[in-house]
């Protein structure tokens, strides 16, 4: 069986974590970070499963992070 790399982001928010899929729009959460991995990890497998593996996006090269600032209000 053959594997293929995706990007996972997690975020905490309020009592949760929440586990987002950037390729493909898969989220999942849970109380702490390693139960959203592996909640994540299988929502993926359904989701290749469900819809075939034969046109998956490729993962993302690289992944940056950088602080962003808006101006906000008056």
């Amino acid at each position: 069986m053959k594997s293929k790399r995706f990007t996972a982001v997690i975020t905490k928010e309020k009592k949760w974590y929440v586990a987002r899929c950037v390729e493909l729009g898969v989220v999942s959460q849970g109380k702490t970070i390693e139960e959203a991995q592996a909640n994540l990890k299988e929502a993926v497998e359904l989701y290749v499963e469900s819809f075939g593996n034969e046109d998956l996006p490729e993962g993302a090269a690289e992944v940056l992070f950088y602080p962003l600032e808006v101006a906000v209000g008056g």
